[in-house]
């Protein structure tokens, strides 16, 4: 799992696609307590931080869009609480632009 710290501008669309279901994923394990994956470092980071998740969330629909992708699964507003800034990495921005490099995709890193 994971949610990249990166301009979403910067992502191909695997990772753009990815991160939008990891997204989903993890708003799902921490607004509606589930056990799966509740204990992973990217959830872990997540947590307290709903409003940050959901304006992160806002940037990749507005990506998605402009690739010409449909979007319909949106997220309730009313859910998102806590911190509305991210500031707490896995790794940081310069680590997670080499393992996006390492993977040899079209993202403009």
């Amino acid at each position: 799992m994971r949610i990249w710290d990166i301009s979403v501008d910067k992502l191909c669309n695997k990772h753009l696609l990815g991160e939008h279901r990891e997204l989903h994923a993890i708003w799902s394990i921490l607004v509606n307590n589930k056990k799966g994956y509740s204990n992973h470092p990217e959830t872990l980071r997540w947590k307290g931080k709903l409003k940050a998740l959901y304006l992160r969330h806002i940037k990749l629909v507005k990506e998605l869009k402009k690739r010409g992708y449909k979007h319909k699964s949106i997220l309730a507003y009313k859910l998102a609480k806590g911190k509305i800034r991210q500031t707490q990495f896995i790794n940081s921005l310069k680590e997670q632009k080499e393992i996006l490099k390492s993977k040899r995709c079209s993202c403009r890193v």
